[in-house]
């Protein structure tokens, strides 16, 4: 014969049912604790002296498609030991069923944990609520940096050091990465090469340092670990390269739009608002074009500006060949086909009709917008 059913076994071990309801579309089991008596945290003396019951709300593992609420009549005791300083203490249960402060059970905060692990934050949160699992994408993240923060970790061999803002242009720190755990592990007060070198002598096991292309954290790694490798991110190198290759694009755009054939602007083919945007940039190119030739004829900045009546950073910016104003005009997706489109309107084939058939046909998607200003 078959055993009878137990509530009991539906919840944790250490707790007894008293009673089950179902409210709001949860079902809510009130369990009381199945010891008599708990160990104090400091001593950890067991007493079995009540001072007073308080309740804890705890998220369970579902139950037939319906999240879990678990009522827990705890206790709080009396600690009896003479050299104990805790008088008062709340309730322990191992660790294995309830860790203290916890709101959920900790069978449920392990499937947490290898959630966050597997799927992330967003991901993990939609699928834990097809689950009936109440918790959020921070949570999830929560739970997997906690329970990695409390694991021991070796000291960093490979490290990554650049500055941060305390405030914008005005406190910078040091920010230090261990770059194979992908956490950061220090923040120094400032960015000073002696503070950095201080923090690396106590790091001696450091074998590889990335770092930006700045000689203070390069001068402050070679005194304090000469033997490590120093090699420039690479963020700090596709940024410097990015940056290099754009500013040699913008001093020579000019000659380029010239070489393509792009620099004829057509004020008939215009729309009003590019006419505007045209006109303010001849106005700009004029201005430039004042401005070195009076650069030729020997004439200071001061005097320059006093004469243009421009701000003395504009003209610095011209003189260094900083300023490279192209106006560029919204290109046509007929841009290809003009030169098409004139031979055939030279030789009477003036339907524009027959004229956006044939360009369709030719169009390799088939595809192509009509532009008025072509005709």
């Amino acid at each position: 014969m078959g055993q009878a059913f137990r509530p009991s076994t539906l919840v944790p071990r250490s707790f007894v049912v008293d009673d089950v309801s179902h409210e709001s579309g949860a079902t809510q089991i009130k369990v009381r604790p199945a010891n008599g008596t708990s160990a104090c945290p400091l001593c950890g003396r067991r007493s079995e002296r009540v001072h007073s019951r308080y309740q804890r709300c705890l998220a369970d593992l579902p139950l037939a498609g319906q999240p879990v609420r678990l009522m827990v009549d705890a206790r709080r005791f009396y600690c009896d030991a003479v050299s104990c300083h805790q008088r008062i203490f709340t309730e322990r249960f191992d660790e294995g069923v309830l860790a203290p402060w916890a709101r959920r059970t900790a069978r449920l905060d392990d499937i947490v944990h290898h959630l966050g692990l597997a799927l992330g934050g967003r991901p993990a949160a939609g699928f834990a609520r097809r689950l009936m699992l109440p918790v959020s994408n921070d949570t999830l993240l929560r739970v997997v940096r906690k329970r990695v923060n409390g694991q021991h970790t070796p000291p960093p061999a490979v490290i990554g050091v650049d500055d941060w803002a305390w405030r914008r242009n005005q406190r910078y720190g040091t920010i230090i990465c261990d770059l194979e755990r992908r956490k950061t592990i220090a923040l120094l007060p400032d960015r000073e090469p002696a503070t950095l070198e201080a923090w690396l002598a106590d790091q001696p096991q450091i074998d590889i340092v990335a770092r930006d292309r700045g000689g203070g954290y390069a001068l402050a790694v070679a005194k304090a670990l000469p033997k490590a490798i120093q090699v420039a991110d690479r963020w700090h190198l596709l940024e410097n390269a990015s940056q290099a290759f754009l500013d040699a694009v913008r001093k020579s755009m000019r000659l380029i739009r010239v070489a393509i054939g792009a620099a004829t602007i057509s004020p008939d083919l215009l729309t009003a608002a590019e006419r505007l945007q045209y006109e303010g940039y001849l106005r700009r190119e004029e201005a430039s074009a004042s401005i070195l030739s009076l650069a030729k004829e020997g004439i200071s900045i001061k005097e320059i500006v006093r004469r243009t009546g421009l701000s003395r950073s504009l003209v610095r910016r011209v003189l260094r060949g900083q300023r490279s104003d192209v106006f560029r005009v919204r290109e046509s997706s007929l841009e290809p086909y003009l030169s098409w489109l004139d031979a055939q309107w030279t030789a009477g084939t003036r339907n524009g009709t027959e004229l956006w058939r044939q360009l369709k046909r030719q169009s390799p998607s088939g595809k192509i917008m009509m532009d008025c200003r072509a005709f």
